[in-house]
């Protein structure tokens, strides 16, 4: 019966899944038209919401694509590729190499999202190369579930953004952005490091790797990859003769931008607790990037390279942002798409319902706001106060939302588009297994809140 499932599953999206950009501009004509509607305007205002919101997330846009290449650079160190090869090793048949590389791809999604989806793929490669008989699309597939737990973690834009006081110079930034629902920044111990959030991640990563290896092909159904070509060329650079070269090469330059990199952050979790912002994770991943690849040089070139899976990010995250001013658009007096999604999952909410509502509402958004802090800024004004009208937390409302902006990722192939260039696969190859992911988060996710909203 499960592998039925499974099958059906990849052969649908096999078949209807289109690249990544078609699905981008089909949700662009998807919410054209259901926003004219949805807010009682014509199609020349909702297409100048449209055109407005091109531009809109320009700031957030760097700070996730720094995300995305700072992480990328530090997974592509020699150390850290190393160690991924040590654990490539300890897989000895195809569905102990698909149970590894999802472990291994939740735990470091967990602690950056980027870096996971980096470090996963390249996990997954070279499974893929010391491995025979498994299944190269499964095993690529695993390596980006593990994605479906980053808004739970170190990463998460949402929590992280519950935690950043307001800025010197803009007093109220936090009370706009939650609809006025919160005004002081709220720790993430209450939303990361919260006990309900930590079990629900505990049980994803346990049971999700033999999940996965219960869908590993059996026979002719196997598709694997020549191991000769996922081996990367060893790339040879003259030694350094001029003082410009050596200066390039010194690990004495990279050893002063580390220390005082290092000191920074010492002061910073010193005077400020363990409050993660997303600033600081991109921070802690550029210092740690130059500490292990040595010398200044050595670090261009990891960014130059780590640069290249940011392509289809670069493209279309400007068409999702023009989604968003869609999906946002509110003419005076009446209300957006987005608003009349949320407020049609408030209306049938209660106390105990409102957080897996917030979590289902969030996953609908999603497919056409993938972006955490887009998320944020759509549903934060609306699901914050209607969950303190319900006696809901505002910490439990945020990770409900987060919770949803990840789950979809499973069948949006905006964030996949990373490890699918390193691994040179379509989203068609991988989403099919994801479908099975999406289902079991459903499961604990939903449950998991349910029961938070009983206590």
């Amino acid at each position: 019966m499960f592998k039925k499932l499974t099958n059906g599953c990849v052969h649908l999206v096999n078949r209807y899944l289109p690249d990544p950009f078609i699905f981008c501009i089909i949700l662009s004509v998807v919410v054209f038209i259901g926003a004219i509607p949805a807010t009682k305007t014509g199609p020349i205002q909702v297409l100048n919401a449209w055109g407005n919101g091109v531009w809109g997330l320009l700031a957030f846009s760097m700070q996730m694509a720094l995300v995305l290449v700072l992480g990328s650079a530090f997974a592509n160190a020699p150390a850290i590729k190393g160690l991924v090869a040590k654990i490539a090793s300890i897989a000895k048949t195809p569905k102990q190499g698909i149970i590894v590389v999802t472990f291994f791809s939740l735990i470091a999604c967990w602690l950056n999202w980027g870096f996971g989806l980096v470090v996963g793929a390249i996990l997954a490669k070279e499974i893929a190369r010391q491995l025979k008989g498994v299944d190269y699309r499964l095993l690529i597939a695993s390596a980006y579930s593990g994605f479906v737990i980053w808004h739970a973690g170190f990463s998460g834009s949402i929590p992280l953004a519950l935690a950043t006081p307001d800025p010197v110079g803009a007093p109220g930034a936090l009370a706009a952005a939650t609809g006025g629902a919160v005004t002081e920044a709220i720790s993430t111990s209450q939303t990361i490091f919260a006990p309900w959030n930590l079990a629900m991640v505990a049980i994803i990563i346990v049971c999700l790797p033999f999940i996965n290896a219960k869908m590993h092909p059996h026979g002719d159904e196997v598709i694997t990859v020549d191991p000769e070509l996922l081996r990367e060329a060893d790339v040879e650079y003259p030694a350094p003769t001029t003082p410009a070269e050596k200066m390039e090469n010194s690990v004495v330059m990279s050893a002063i931008i580390s220390i005082a990199g290092v000191v920074f952050l010492v002061y910073y979790f010193t005077t400020n607790g363990f409050n993660i912002t997303l600033n600081i994770v991109n921070f802690l991943f550029l210092i740690l990037g130059i500490i292990f690849h040595k010398t200044p040089i050595g670090y261009v070139r990891a960014i130059t390279d780590s640069t290249k899976g940011a392509a289809g990010i670069i493209l279309q995250f400007p068409f999702y942002a023009g989604i968003m001013g869609m999906m946002t658009f509110t003419p005076e007096g009446g209300t957006s798409l987005a608003g009349a999604i949320s407020e049609f999952f408030v209306s049938i909410s209660n106390s105990v319902t409102f957080p897996v509502f917030c979590f289902l509402s969030a996953g609908i958004v999603n497919l056409f706001v993938p972006s955490g802090g887009g998320q944020w800024a759509v549903q934060g004004p609306i699901m914050m106060p209607a969950g303190l009208k319900l006696g809901v937390q505002p910490n439990v409302t945020g990770m409900g939302i987060a919770w949803g902006d990840a789950w979809t990722n499973m069948i949006q192939p905006f964030w996949a588009l990373p490890a699918l260039g390193i691994a040179g696969l379509s989203a068609r190859d991988i989403m099919g297994y994801c479908l099975i992911t999406l289902f079991f988060v459903s499961i604990v996710v939903c449950g998991g809140f349910i029961i938070v909203g009983l206590i």
